[in-house]
């Protein structure tokens, strides 16, 4: 049994992975913002830690993660406002990573997009610009790290059922993509925290045609 926390226990991704993480016997912690959220969480058998990622320190975010086996970034500021996006997705992302390493959890899973190694197909005047940047200096950041990392790229996302499949592309793809359902994002994330074939590794991901747990065993 896992001990997990999710930053960003809020999101549609976490609170599906949350009731998978639960129903295989997991125990999960998921770090919100909003008091309000709590109930959510909570419906799917998650611990619901109220925390400001943003504005929290090193020492606090570490606080936190004590006793965590596994830290899962799955949080972002939303878009919209570039200054918010590069102090959530970028600031905080480091240091939720510092925080990981001083409370001494070694396993760290962020989900991040898909191709999110090439920030500069977005020109400054384009509305992923300043998101783009922020994941790619976090994705880095991590990579350099002395954690034990995975970083998962889906492509677009989508609210289709899970089909359990994914394909996993190792070479580059700039066209014709397919998307990725919420639902296997989540059972891809369960099955990274057990998978020690993805340690080290960034899979980028959409719906496809392998199991999910046989394309991440392949990894290795």
């Amino acid at each position: 049994m896992a001990q997990v926390t999710i930053i960003g226990g809020h999101g549609k991704v976490a609170l599906l992975a949350s009731r998978l993480f639960n129903s295989q016997g997991d125990s999960v912690t998921s770090i919100i913002r909003n008091p309000a959220q709590a109930s959510d969480v909570e419906k799917t058998g998650a611990q619901a830690l109220i925390l400001d990622i943003e504005h929290a320190s090193t020492d606090e975010l570490a606080k936190a993660f004590s006793g965590s086996d596994t830290i899962i970034w799955s949080a972002g500021a939303g878009g919209g406002d570039a200054a918010r996006t590069y102090a959530v997705d970028r600031d905080a992302a480091k240091r939720c990573i510092d925080a990981a390493a001083l409370a001494g959890v070694k396993r760290y899973i962020t989900v991040s997009y898909y191709d999110a190694d090439h920030p500069e197909v977005f020109g400054p005047e384009d509305s992923m610009y300043a998101y783009a940047q922020a994941k790619a200096a976090a994705d880095t950041y991590l990579r350099e790290s002395e954690l034990e990392w995975t970083i998962l790229g889906p492509t677009a996302l989508t609210l289709q059922t899970p089909s359990g499949r994914i394909t996993v592309d190792t070479a580059r793809k700039t066209a014709a993509i397919p998307p990725t359902s919420r639902g296997n994002v989540a059972a891809v994330l369960v099955a990274a925290v057990h998978s020690p074939d993805t340690i080290g590794k960034t899979v980028n991901f959409h719906d496809g045609d392998t199991d999910i747990q046989n394309a991440l065993t392949a990894l290795g």
